[in-house]
């Protein structure tokens, strides 16, 4: 521990009481690598306020100090962006104690939630009035607000109510100096400049810490119908998308999943078995819904629906979940790819996104691409089809050396994905965030114009870049963007 962190340490000790100072290193170790164990760090001690003007108490000393801090929640990012820098340079911000949530007032369709409150909570709290947070994804366990605010989480419903921009109507946050924005007002009409809120909605805690979030509720769910659904290919599933849109408003979720990408999941995850009895090269699993008990039963939408389909062909095979139970089990083959791909070996993530109609050209092309161009390699592309978002993965060949292809391969691998991605007029980056994992493709890949607003930004709300260093945007500490 440096002096300077040092001396930050024995302040915050006193000024919040020894709960918000964590310098055991065992308590620590576990927040000093990533979700997918691809990044690991270094700290001497992790800070814990159990609120916002604890966080602001140390921003203020942070900023005195010259001390970097790494905001962090649940520590489910994908691209390492809650990770500390190796050298121990930086101290862990923890927001997991701030885990209020304020107010939920139906009648307005709003929440007020800490940064803290882990994703699930706010569900069964939000269910608890009658209403729902309509965003969910694997991690909702463990995934905090402020973590899913600061990377514009998407998830399986973004296909009806967008990312998080779109369901975020206000934020509370501390500044790089410890001053504070209170922006939970969800007001409709706001033209006093910048939108500081939308600045640090995606800005992966670079800009400030955001504290407490303004959250947009809908009615809770009556009913939903889960089908699990096979397919020919992915021009198929979205045609197949267009045709149940054109029928209904309800659908909430349809996410597409190779057969291989199935079959890594019932290798790898106990309990899990497969929907459909015969093969299909593809598969979607889709959501219906209702709010209104007096509206059509979601199942009689399915099959109104998916009946057509399967007569003309369009659809090889359907099932529709029986139960509550079943339904689960289709969401938890859903949820558990990541994981299953975890257990299986070494894999390049990228979270990618292109046009929606092209997307089905993409999936198959880009992946022949790759594996034409890195024999052995598996490229497989699942997630979100429609709204033009899939994690476009790439197993390495089996038997390599693990440590080996992700130094050496790896890197090789993505460069070439992400000149795909970019020439079918795409993002590299949909909804993880930038973190540390892209910072070198995003400077690559965008335009000078891009890059130096990203850094104008950044050098204007932490001119000492102490916030989350090397994440996004990076600047060496105590230095200004030119």
């Amino acid at each position: 521990m440096t002096p300077a962190q040092s001396s930050l340490v024995d302040s915050v000790r006193v000024m919040l009481g020894p709960k918000a100072v964590i310098t055991d290193e065992s308590a620590i170790a576990p927040w000093l690598s990533d979700w997918r164990g691809r990044y690991h760090g270094a700290a001497s001690a992790i800070l814990a306020p159990e609120d916002r003007d604890g966080v602001a108490a140390i921003l203020a000393l942070a900023h005195a100090a010259k001390v970097p801090l790494v905001p962090q929640g649940g520590n489910t990012g994908m691209v390492g962006g809650a990770t500390p820098p190796a050298d121990g340079s930086a101290l862990i911000l923890s927001l997991r104690r701030m885990n209020r949530i304020r107010s939920i007032k139906p009648a307005d369709g709003l929440a007020i939630a800490e940064a803290g409150v882990i994703l699930a909570d706010l569900h069964t709290a939000a269910l608890e009035q009658g209403m729902r947070f309509p965003l969910t994804l694997g991690a909702r366990g463990s995934a905090t607000i402020g973590g899913l605010s600061s990377t514009n989480a998407g998830g399986t419903q973004v296909l009806r109510f967008g990312t998080m921009r779109s369901l975020v109507a206000g934020v509370e946050a501390v500044m790089p100096d410890g001053s504070v924005h209170d922006g939970l007002a969800a007001l409709k009409k706001d033209n006093r400049g910048y939108d500081l809120n939308q600045l640090l909605i995606g800005a992966e805690g670079t800009l400030g810490v955001i504290t407490a979030a303004t959250l947009r509720l809908v009615p809770a769910i009556v009913s939903r119908a889960v089908a699990w659904i096979g397919v020919a290919d992915p021009e198929t599933a979205l045609a197949l998308l267009r045709r149940l849109e054109s029928g209904t408003d309800r659908i909430e979720s349809f996410e597409i999943v190779p057969g291989t990408t199935l079959s890594l999941v019932l290798q790898h995850i106990p309990g899990t078995r497969a929907p459909l009895a015969g093969a299909h090269k593809w598969h979607v699993l889709v959501e219906a819904v209702i709010d209104d008990p007096a509206d059509e039963p979601p199942a009689a939408i399915l099959e109104r629906l998916l009946a057509p389909a399967l007569a003309d062909g369009q659809v090889a095979d359907a099932v529709i979940a029986a139960s509550e139970a079943q339904a689960e089990a289709f969401w938890h083959i859903r949820d558990s790819i990541s994981e299953a791909e975890r257990n299986n070996g070494p894999a390049v993530q990228h979270d990618i996104s292109v046009p929606v109609s092209g997307m089905p050209r993409f999936m198959i092309e880009g992946g022949a691409a790759v594996e034409a161009r890195f024999p052995g390699t598996e490229a497989m592309a699942f997630g979100h089809l429609g709204d033009g978002n899939v994690h476009f993965h790439v197993r390495a060949p089996r038997g390599v050396d693990s440590a080996r292809w992700y130094a050496e391969e790896a890197p090789v691998v993505t460069r070439f994905v992400n000149d795909l991605v970019v020439a079918a007029g795409g993002s590299i980056s949909a909804e993880h965030g930038i973190g540390q994992m892209k910072l070198a493709e995003l400077e690559r890949l965008s335009s000078p114009a891009r890059m130096a607003a990203l850094r104008a930004i950044k050098a204007a709300f932490d001119p000492g870049a102490l916030m989350n260093p090397g994440k996004l945007v990076a600047l060496a500490p105590g230095t200004r963007a030119p």
